[in-house]
C-alpha cells in the first residue's frame, strides 16, 4: 500500500503538468495552519481582469498587481476546476482521489484533453519581457536614504521601498516539489503557486499578511502586519515571541498600519470591531507586530464588508507607505523596477473547502518570487520611517528575501 500522501503528491504534479501543458492558467494554495493543499484551473486561454465583487462573482482565485487604481486590472481565474487534497484522507493506489467541488463532467473534460496532449496545439501568446537587473545595495541603500530625506521635508511619514533579488533556477527545478517543501517548512504562511501562460510567468509565495477575509459564518478579518526582526538569536536560537524586543522604529511602522485600517473603517461608519494586539508573531525566519482586526458582517448587517474593504485597503501603508498618494509617487518614480504582482494581493475568492461552505481569503502577495524562463526573481521590501538605517533596511530585506531563497536551495 502506498502512502495517500505519495498518491496525493503524484496526483498533484500530474494535475500541475496538463494544466501547463495545456496552457491554462492554474493556482496551487494552502491556507495558514492547514492541512487541505487546493488545485485549481481555468479553461480560458487568458483569464478575465475583473473587479472583485465577492457577492458578484463565482469560485475562482484572485491575483492582482501593485497598481490597481480602479480594481478592473485584477485577473480572476474561474474555478473550472477544483481539487481539494487532504492529508488525512486513507486512500490506496487503486483507490481513486475524488473531486470535491466541480461537476463530475468538467473532470471528464479535463481527463479528454490531458489524454489529447499530444495532439493538442499550444496556446500561442505574445512574449512578454520584464527587466531583470537585480537590485545593487549601493542603489537601494540610497534610495532609502532619498525616502527618508522626504519624510524629514514632511512629503509622508512613511514609504515601503522594495528590491529584487536573481537565482538562476536548477534544470530539474519542480514547481510542485517547492510548493510541499514551503507548505512543510511555513504552516502560518499563505502559500501559494499561481501560472498565468499567457504571460510565461508563475509565482510563487509564502504571504504571512490577510487583506481580507470572509468566513461562511460571515466573519470578516483583516491584520496590520509590520515591524520586522530576526526570529533567531546571535546564537541560532529561536526567540520566544514574548522575549521579543522592539525598537521604537518598528513600534511606529506597525502603528501606522493600523491607525490605516481603522481609518478606513471609519469612513464606511464601522466602529463595531475586535482589536486584538499589537503582538509578536513568527513567520519562518522572521518576527513581526501583528494585531488583528475582527468583525461580525452579521451582526452589524454588512454583508459587502469584505469587498468596500478590500478597495479601501489596497495598497496598504504596509506595503506603500503613509499617506497613500505621495508615498506611491515616490515608489513608482524612484524605485526603478516595475513590481507586477508583487505586493498585489491573491487567494481564493467564493471558494468551498471540504468542511465549510464558501469562503473568501485574500492575502497580500509578500515573501514572494516569480519564475520566468530559468530565473527565480525574489521580492523583498521594508518600512521606511525617520528612524531607519539605510544598511538595516537591506540587511532586513536580505532576511526576507531568505523565506523562499533557502526552498530554493533545498530544490
Amino acid at each position: 500500500m502506498t502512502t495517500t500522501l505519495t498518491i496525493q503528491k503524484k496526483y498533484r504534479q500530474h494535475l500541475w503538468n496538463a494544466a501547463k501543458n495545456l496552457a491554462f492558467p492554474t493556482a496551487m494554495w494552502r491556507l495558514p495552519n492547514q492541512n487541505e493543499k487546493n488545485f485549481l484551473a481555468s479553461f480560458d486561454a487568458i483569464p478575465e481582469q475583473k473587479k472583485i465583487d465577492f457577492e458578484e462573482l463565482g469560485a475562482g482565485f484572485a491575483f492582482s498587481p501593485f497598481i490597481n487604481p480602479d480594481g478592473n486590472s485584477t485577473f480572476f481565474l474561474k474555478a473550472d476546476l477544483h481539487y481539494i487534497f487532504n492529508k488525512t484522507t486513507t486512500a490506496t493506489e487503486n483507490e481513486e482521489l475524488k473531486e470535491i467541488i466541480t461537476p463530475p463532467s468538467i473532470n471528464q473534460q479535463f481527463i479528454d484533453l490531458t489524454e489529447s496532449i499530444g495532439q493538442r496545439v499550444r496556446p500561442s501568446f505574445e512574449s512578454i519581457s520584464f527587466e531583470k537587473e537585480q537590485t545593487q545595495q549601493v542603489d537601494f541603500t540610497h534610495l532609502v536614504s532619498r525616502g527618508i530625506t522626504e519624510i524629514d521635508k514632511g512629503v509622508f511619514q512613511k514609504v515601503v521601498l522594495s528590491r529584487t533579488k536573481q537565482v538562476v533556477l536548477p534544470i530539474e527545478f519542480d514547481v510542485t516539489i517547492i510548493f510541499d517543501k514551503l507548505c512543510e517548512i511555513y504552516p502560518n504562511a499563505f502559500v501559494s503557486v499561481v501560472s498565468l501562460p499567457h504571460l510565461g510567468v508563475v509565482w510563487v509565495g509564502a504571504s504571512p499578511e490577510i487583506l481580507v477575509s470572509q468566513d461562511a459564518n460571515g466573519v470578516f478579518r483583516t491584520m496590520a502586519l509590520a515591524g520586522t526582526q530576526s526570529a533567531y538569536d546571535s546564537d541560532g536560537k529561536l526567540i520566544r515571541p514574548s522575549e521579543a524586543l522592539w525598537r521604537q522604529k518598528e513600534i511606529e511602522e506597525q502603528s501606522f498600519v493600523t491607525r490605516y485600517i481603522i481609518n478606513c473603517l471609519k469612513k464606511i461608519r464601522v466602529r463595531e470591531f475586535e482589536e486584538e494586539g499589537p503582538k509578536t508573531v513568527i513567520a519562518g525566519n522572521l518576527m513581526h507586530l501583528r494585531t488583528d482586526i475582527i468583525i461580525d458582517t452579521v451582526e452589524i448587517n454588512f454583508p459587502q464588508l469584505a469587498t468596500v474593504m478590500l478597495d479601501l485597503l489596497h495598497p496598504t501603508s504596509a506595503v506603500c507607505g503613509m499617506p497613500k498618494a505621495p508615498a506611491t509617487d515616490f515608489i513608482l518614480a524612484n524605485e526603478g523596477y516595475d513590481r507586477e504582482f508583487y505586493s498585489g494581493y491573491l487567494g481564493p475568492v467564493n471558494v468551498q473547502s471540504s468542511s465549510a461552505a464558501a469562503e473568501s481569503h485574500i492575502f497580500v502577495n509578500l515573501r514572494a518570487m516569480k519564475l520566468e524562463n530559468n530565473t527565480a526573481t525574489l521580492y523583498a521590501g521594508c518600512g521606511i520611517t525617520a528612524d531607519s538605517n539605510p544598511e538595516k533596511e537591506w540587511s532586513e530585506t536580505e532576511m526576507k528575501t531568505q523565506t523562499l531563497g533557502r526552498v530554493l536551495s533545498l530544490a
